[in-house]
């Protein structure tokens, strides 16, 4: 029979918040498979677990899973860990786990701490709705099209900085999006966690004369929808009807359904669009 890949969370700052579950796998798996074997030989041990590692990175992710699948195909059962966290969360555990899908290799998930999710829990922002973002892309043009894509979100936006980089994001972050409710969280579930819940132009105030120190999660407040949509009235003002109807028509939507669309915008009824653009009375509308 074919072995078991185990994703393994293990404690993004505090020992406390290793599961026994997860020790008891790590102890019965035939090897681990770690983000950086020198960190994780540190917590192993401060479990006293001694199963055999071996190395998986963002630079062998595709090699060596293919190497992880075929003990696995021999019957050997994998832990995945990473260095701190939810594997494969911003990571490169999902080409693991992707891989072995599939290869039809059998994937399970021990739950455990996320710095995203708590870092969300804090931060006093809006729960029921959240996209995760991760690390904003490095490459100037996919940077800059991801941050006109978060401009428009109405969800609360969740980000993960180095410290070396936070002014810089947050000076983009404010440009693009303009000024935010925010939170920042850093040192999650240690000693000196700090969460500070503020505005970016308060945060970026506060750090023109602080020095970042440690990894921050950011918390962002999504657009308000009320925001969003007086543009949007803003916007079908400044269009015809004609241009409002091809503004429904070139994503899809039929002729009847962008008519019934343009007249609820405009807060008229449908008949007067239709007679609108039959000419009946046009110059009624």
């Amino acid at each position: 029979m074919p072995g078991m890949l185990y994703l393994c969370a293990t404690p993004i700052g505090n020992l406390q918040d290793m599961t026994p579950r997860v020790i008891d796998t790590l102890k019965a798996v035939d090897v681990i498979a770690a983000e950086d074997t020198r960190n994780s030989r540190k917590l192993l041990s401060a479990f006293d677990i001694h199963t055999p590692m071996t190395s998986y990175h963002e630079y062998n992710k595709v090699e060596k899973a293919e190497q992880l699948i075929g003990q696995m195909r021999s019957g050997k059962n994998i832990a995945l860990i990473t260095d701190a966290g939810t594997p494969a969360i911003s990571d490169p555990g999902e080409v693991l786990v992707r891989m072995c899908q599939e290869a039809e290799i059998a994937v399970t998930s021990l739950p455990g701490p996320a710095a995203c999710i708590t870092a969300l829990t804090l931060s006093g922002l809006s729960t029921r709705r959240f996209c995760f973002e991760g690390f904003l892309p490095t490459e100037k043009k996919e940077r800059r099209e991801v941050l006109e894509e978060l401009k428009e979100e109405t969800r609360t936006i969740i980000l993960y900085e180095a410290p070396h980089h936070l002014v810089k994001t947050l000076t983009e972050l404010s440009e693009v999006l303009g000024d935010r409710k925010i939170t920042l969280c850093r040192e999650l579930t240690k000693k000196f966690e700090t969460i500070l819940p503020t505005t970016l132009l308060e945060a970026l105030k506060k750090y023109e004369t602080e020095e970042p120190r440690g990894e921050y999660v950011l918390v962002l407040a999504g657009k308000s929808r009320l925001e969003k949509k007086q543009e949007e009235i803003a916007s079908w003002e400044t269009m015809s009807i004609e241009e409002h109807m091809a503004f429904y028509e070139k994503d899809g939507m039929d002729a009847k359904s962008a008519m019934k669309q343009v007249a609820k915008d405009r807060g008229v009824g449908k008949r007067e669009i239709y007679q609108y653009l039959h000419g009946s009375e046009k110059d009624e509308v």
